[in-house]
């Protein structure tokens, strides 16, 4: 055998063992006649002792880093322990050994604190999978994926498998498309999600289904996508939306005690969709920390929340106000001692192309009732309070104001209120704070197009009291001046999303299960009969065929990682990812292919 123990095993107990490992060098500390060995595994890291006698051997077969070692020997109490390291009272006193393979310098040294750059990591990605760090993150995947699986499985839930190669129905994000050599001239798509398959599924008969399964979606990139991600997609029947929050708020739960020891036993928040864009400017709210935004001006005017502060910020001759869109704020907390040089870097910072504003305004609300603010000559004392007050501020808080076209000052508010948050230390890494998000709309209106979109996807359903009005409203929009007036622009969706300190985790609706009102969505959509039975014939068939009611809900796993363990970044969950190009420098992935292949495929390029 190669090893009778790994590297992460050997305690104090076990001196006076013989033992036997295997694993690979970490470092290699020669003192005189002595020489001391690191060698580590994937469980952990066990100091080897290889004395005098062994110089010679040694000498004949000097050891470098990261050459895969076994060892032989006897478990002894270190006499200078490692309390940094579980295997730190011991060491193995070497009476023989075997160089199993040799290894060339590694490109950057395999420990936390690697001098390695990322481009670099990642094409020796096979490296960097063996640092603690990295591993870690591995582990927390393998644990969330476990923990996940037992609570599915106890709940009745199937894992059943999808196909990978489909049909491409394009909408939304742009498909993988895989040529077929058997069917000349057509393509399969790679999915973006099963979600057909599903809900074909829940026609089955298999009334509980589950996959942790990859997903395929032609994108940008950034730090939270890849072009194959993974998904904890589940679907139910018989079935309402109070059963799928119920039941997958308890998953969630279930995680967190059993990856981070957490009892998450506070209730999760319900917010309506339209109160997350009000109150914190997008649709993932992070709840961690207040900050509400105050909406300073007559905006919004599709939901009839008029504000009375209008006419606190109108008429003074400032023309940033007068002439804006929209006047927001936020109240900084305790912030009202901040230095002109710290307010001027808050302006420089939301002037950064990825904000967009031109500028910001703000009030300190002094400690001692006096107000100071970088428009003082437009407005008096007294209508700096009540601006203050419209915001939520109270003494010792900093108002900051930003002004102009309602939907990219909304955007920069937001992301103002998370940048003050994450300064002050509001956005902790272990605290956790999850939120469902309701009440979408369930269509949004393309104006290039003419046409309604759906927010979500087609197969959402309307809440069930609204179901009626897109049955009995004619879709087309005759005055793309007026689309708020239509009907279609105030049906809400069945639909949900859990969100998860900022960031949306998953997301689900009710489906819809009856012919007439899919068809009705489809061509709400702007699909003609016939394009939406070349689609989608073979679901809206299957729907004849006794559907029944059902909702499910997909999880983001490798974001739902990321979040529980501390990153911005899905990559560092994932095993082998791809770069901002889509591309995996490790195997230099997409490359070509070569001319017999495109023969076979009847397929020729058309590059210039």
């Amino acid at each position: 055998m190669y090893r009778s123990h790994t590297c992460g095993e050997l305690r104090i107990s076990d001196v006076g063992k013989k033992v036997t490992l295997a694993g690979w060098v970490q470092t290699v500390r020669k003192f005189g006649a002595i020489t001391f060995v690191d060698l580590r595994d994937r469980y952990g890291i066990t100091q080897l002792l290889m004395g005098e006698d062994l110089n010679a051997v040694l000498d004949a077969n000097p050891l470098g880093r990261e050459f895969v070692l076994q060892a032989e020997g006897v478990v002894s109490e270190r006499s200078n322990k490692n309390t940094n390291i579980v295997t730190g009272e011991v060491e193995i006193a070497i009476s023989s050994f075997k160089i199993l393979n040799k290894s060339a310098v590694p490109p950057f040294t395999i420990q936390d604190d690697t001098d390695g750059g990322e481009d670099l990591r990642m094409k020796y990605r096979f490296l960097d999978l063996r640092r603690n760090a990295v591993k870690k993150n591995m582990e927390l995947r393998y644990a969330v994926s476990r923990s996940a699986r037992n609570y599915l499985h106890e709940n009745n839930f199937m894992d059943i498998e999808t196909p990978f190669l489909i049909k491409s129905t394009p909408e939304g994000a742009r498909d993988f498309v895989v040529p077929s050599r058997m069917n000349a001239g057509q393509f399969y798509a790679l999915p973006q999600s099963p979600q057909t398959f599903k809900q074909l599924l829940m026609v089955s008969g298999y009334d509980r289904y589950y996959q942790i399964v990859k997903c395929f979606r032609d994108e940008d990139l950034r730090a939270d996508r890849q072009p194959e991600f993974t998904q904890i997609d589940c679907e139910m029947c018989f079935v309402e939306q109070e059963d799928i929050l119920n039941m997958f708020e308890g998953l969630v739960k279930r995680i967190f005690k059993d990856v981070k020891n957490i009892d998450y036993t506070e209730m999760v928040e319900r917010m309506s969709w339209e109160d997350a864009m009000w109150q914190f400017g997008n649709d993932k709210p992070d709840i961690r920390f207040g900050m509400k935004i105050a909406n300073l001006k007559s905006a919004f005017l599709k939901s009839g929340k008029i504000t009375a502060t209008g006419e606190l910020i109108n008429g003074a001759g400032f023309g940033v106000f007068d002439n804006a869109e929209t006047v927001l704020a936020i109240a900084v907390k305790g912030c009202s001692e901040y230095t002109r040089k710290q307010t001027d870097e808050l302006t420089e910072w939301v002037k950064r192309p990825q904000i967009g504003m031109n500028g910001m305004i703000y009030i300190k609300c002094n400690a001692d009732g006096t107000y100071k603010s970088s428009v003082d000559k437009f407005y008096t004392e007294d209508k700096l309070k009540a601006i203050a007050d419209a915001a939520g501020a109270v003494a010792g808080d900093l108002v900051l104001i930003l002004a102009g076209r309602e939907e990219r000052t909304r955007k920069a508010t937001s992301e103002l209120r998370l940048e003050m948050g994450k300064r002050l230390g509001f956005r902790k890494d272990d605290e956790f704070k999850m939120l469902w998000v309701l009440d979408f709309p369930l269509f949004e209106y393309a104006e290039e197009d003419n046409r309604w979109v759906a927010r979500h996807h087609p197969f959402t359903s309307p809440k069930p009291e609204e179901i009626d009005i897109m049955i009995n409203n004619n879709p087309l929009i005759e005055n793309a001046d007026k689309y708020l007036e239509h009907p279609y622009s105030n049906i809400k969706a069945n639909a949900y999303d859990m969100v998860l300190n900022g960031n949306e985790i998953g997301g689900g609706s009710i489906r819809i299960y009856q012919r007439p009102l899919q068809e009705k969505m489809f061509a709400a959509l702007g699909m003609s009969e016939e394009e939406a039975n070349h689609k989608f014939g073979f679901l809206l068939g299957a729907f004849e065929y006794g559907a029944p009611p059902h909702g499910g809900l997909a999880f983001g796993f490798d974001r739902l990682c990321a979040i529980i363990g501390g990153s911005e970044s899905i990559r560092d969950f994932i095993a082998f990812p791809k770069n901002n190009s889509g591309r995996d420098v490790m195997i230099d992935a997409p490359g070509p292919i070569d001319d017999k292949q495109f023969t076979e495929l009847q397929i020729k390029l058309n590059i210039k």
